[in-house]
């Protein structure tokens, strides 16, 4: 089928308009100037200068810790919810679980943040930011788990129940097998969503808590520095491998997920 020049174009424009930006800072990351005004020379120096700054690799030290705990746990109960959600068809708990994904980030952490410090007296840090990263991961693992599920063949646990396994054999020897690649692109994604996030974090880190991309946008206030392109683009770095990762573990799922 001919496509239109026209359709082309946009095509075109709406991917230059994405990734030429990221391109841009990723290219001055190794820009040997102290400014983004223009292009001086080549260097890799800002990466060692980036491995140097002790504040940087605090954030980034809290920032994986609290991406590997959040993505585990959400992870585990989102495969929960994604199988109960399947199997028995609850009318409550797709409300439940799915909501934090539909609703606005904005909106998600000013009402974690009033929950945190009005309802459960809480004072803000590192088990804040936790829980909040946990609240919003549940939802795209339980669509990811869900969706794996829909694409199978009944009859295939109907076989093993015949056989005569129990229930726990049954999940154990034939669904936890079977859902394994969405259990895995479910956490990938957790853990990519709870790295990259800004807003969410802003409203319930507190006072002298740091995490990757809080430490990056207070650095930008100043000026946007090589330095700044520097993480931005190892940060970029990772979040798209996951994502390549998580497509390759279970690419059918991710599709009907969205």
């Amino acid at each position: 089928m001919t496509r239109s020049p026209w359709l082309w174009a946009a095509g075109l424009t709406t991917y230059g308009f994405l990734y030429v930006p990221l391109a841009v800072v990723v290219l001055f990351s190794f820009n040997d100037s102290e400014l983004n005004a223009s292009w001086v020379g080549f260097t890799t120096r800002w990466y060692g200068i980036l491995l140097a700054d002790d504040n940087m690799l605090q954030a980034a030290a809290n920032s994986l810790f609290i991406a590997i705990v959040a993505s585990t746990v959400a992870t585990v109960l989102g495969t929960m919810a994604g199988i109960a959600m399947h199997r028995w068809r609850p009318k409550l708990l797709p409300f439940l679980v799915l909501t934090p994904v539909a609703m606005p980030e904005i909106l998600l952490g000013v009402s974690l943040l009033l929950f945190f410090r009005q309802v459960l007296d809480l004072t803000l840090g590192f088990f804040s930011i936790l829980a909040a990263h946990i609240t919003f991961s549940i939802g795209f693992v339980a669509i990811i788990v869900r969706a794996r599920l829909a694409g199978m063949d009944e009859s295939i646990f109907e076989a093993a129940r015949d056989l005569g396994a129990t229930p726990w054999r049954t999940f154990r020897r034939v669904t936890l097998p079977l859902i394994l690649p969405g259990i895995v692109a479910g956490y990938l994604m957790a853990f990519t969503l709870s790295i990259d996030d800004f807003v969410i974090t802003f409203f319930v880190a507190g006072v002298g808590m740091s995490t990757l991309p809080l430490q990056i946008y207070s650095m930008i206030k100043v000026a946007v520095t090589p330095e700044v392109n520097a993480v931005s683009t190892l940060l970029m770095a990772l979040t798209l491998t996951l994502i390549a990762l998580a497509s390759r573990f279970a690419p059918e799922t991710l599709k009907s997920g969205q």
